[in-house]
């Protein structure tokens, strides 16, 4: 399959497209921002894998048939087999950095299918909305540095990897024979997590403590962490601190503030602290990330 137009621009109409491969006809990469709306109902003639890179939004849609909502923040994946249906998208709230990978309906032809002794039925893919996959955000991150420049022999090497990197964690993750959605286990009240998320956000430039989380919720710190876990698959410190980043990086798109405030302003406490956190989450540093956006 050769992707003639934008897949992106044809399914997320009211998005705006901020990045994308350049010179590249064998997938789609796209990175977009998506402000608070609707989006069109479309069926896709190829696979679509989504992960949000950077913001947090409520999303309500309903995919192969079924009305789901998910929280959708940084590690949170959508993979969408070939002529799935999607409808009744909406998003609450912002997304600045929604990376889309288009991918051929047959993620891997027959004969690497014999290669590797395959069977064909493992390789149809099952649908999956709103699955935390730090693979697929991994793998995700290493797109995006390949976005918006022409690709030189060596980064075609590269990506060529990354698509059959990408292609068998899909068929062992999710193919239709292995994935079953998680059971839905105990978790922390919607109002009270609601709560939590907004008290982090109102005290994101200062000290936020377990106890402080837990009183929120009305639970104790041991129950919280746990129940919180449960229901974001982060712990309450990991929360936070991609909160941090994620108000960080907000902040530096904007290039209105040196790195010092934006480090004191997001909690860090210092800039070499701000500095030695930012890169390990993201591979770069606050400035490196700045740049990308003011050239």
């Amino acid at each position: 399959m050769t992707f003639v137009e934008s897949q992106g621009d044809r399914k997320y109409r009211t998005s705006e497209r901020v990045g994308g491969l350049v010179d590249c006809s064998s997938l789609q990469v796209e990175l977009r921002h998506f402000d608070p709306g609707w989006q069109v109902d479309l069926t896709l003639e190829c696979t679509e894998i989504a992960v949000l890179l950077s913001g947090q939004s409520k999303i309500r849609w309903t995919g192969d048939g079924h009305r789901r909502e998910a929280i959708a923040r940084p590690g949170v994946a959508w993979i969408c087999p070939a002529g799935v249906h999607e409808s009744g998208v909406e998003i609450v709230g912002t997304m600045p950095e929604s990376l889309h990978i288009f991918l051929p309906p047959s993620l891997v032809g027959e004969s690497a299918l014999s290669n590797f002794d395959i069977e064909p039925a493992k390789v149809q893919l099952a649908y999956a909305g709103g699955v935390p996959d730090p693979t697929v955000l991994q793998i995700g991150q290493l797109f995006r540095g390949l976005l918006n420049r022409r690709l030189e022999p060596t980064d075609r090497l590269f990506l060529d990897g990354l698509q059959m990197a990408l292609a068998a964690h899909l068929l062992g993750t999710y193919s239709s024979v292995c994935w079953q959605p998680a059971a839905r286990a105990p978790t922390v009240d919607p109002k009270r997590l609601q709560r939590v998320f907004d008290f982090i956000e109102a005290r994101i430039a200062a000290e936020i403590s377990l106890d402080d989380l837990a009183a929120e919720a009305c639970l104790s710190p041991f129950h919280f962490a746990r129940m919180f876990r449960k229901a974001t698959g982060l712990t309450p410190h990991r929360y936070v601190t991609e909160r941090r980043i994620e108000a960080a990086k907000e902040k530096l798109r904007l290039a209105r503030s040196s790195l010092v405030e934006i480090a004191l302003d997001t909690g860090f406490g210092s800039q070499a602290n701000f500095t030695r956190v930012f890169r390990k989450m993201t591979g770069l540093t606050p400035g490196q990330y700045r740049a990308l956006f003011t050239g």
